[in-house]
């Protein structure tokens, strides 16, 4: 049975923190691989670039990370994403694996809000990430997609904070300005 661990998110945009949250996730989480899954259209209206863009911008960023793809089985679903679906949708869609979901520690007690957070608990184990100051376990630098898009809004660098690949693409299609 291969162990996948999906890492979901709006990556609006992905930043170095979520690529080593990924690699953290590879090494500690007993999991084979790593599926980012970019949220095809938020649950609470939280504006976002395109589908398309986050995805290939998660794309660049996995690109050197051995054991890491992007899922676009959130397009492939359509709609709201909620964990629930996409869980059901991936279990329907590869029976052989078992699915863990990578939380941030910041997200722990939330999750018990989420869509049908208890079904959804008897069908997934979760591995938590650590953000600054959150936890016990290894601790992710703070490093925020907001704070990033506000920046290049700003037009600050922020070539310390993003994958060069994702960077460019970003200043290819003029995104956050």
């Amino acid at each position: 049975m291969t162990r996948i661990a999906l890492f979901g998110g709006s990556f609006n945009p992905p930043h170095m923190a979520h690529q080593l949250a990924c690699l953290c996730t590879l090494e500690l989480s007993g999991c084979d691989e790593v599926w980012m899954v970019p949220t095809f259209q938020h649950p609470f209206q939280k504006s976002l670039a395109p589908f398309e863009d986050r995805f290939e911008m998660c794309r660049r960023a996995a690109q050197h990370l051995v054991g890491v793809q992007v899922s676009r089985v959130e397009a492939e679903i359509g709609g709201e994403s909620r964990t629930l679906n996409t869980v059901k949708h991936l279990h329907r869609h590869h029976p052989g694996h078992q699915f863990t979901i990578v939380v941030g520690a910041d997200l722990v007690d939330e999750r018990k809000t989420w869509f049908g957070y208890d079904e959804l608990a008897q069908m997934v184990n979760f591995f938590v990430v650590g953000r600054a100051g959150l936890g016990p376990m290894p601790q992710l630098p703070a490093i925020s997609s907001t704070d990033i898009r506000a920046r290049i809004g700003r037009g600050e660098d922020v070539s310390r904070l993003v994958p060069e690949s994702v960077l460019e693409y970003i200043r290819e299609k003029g995104l956050y300005r």
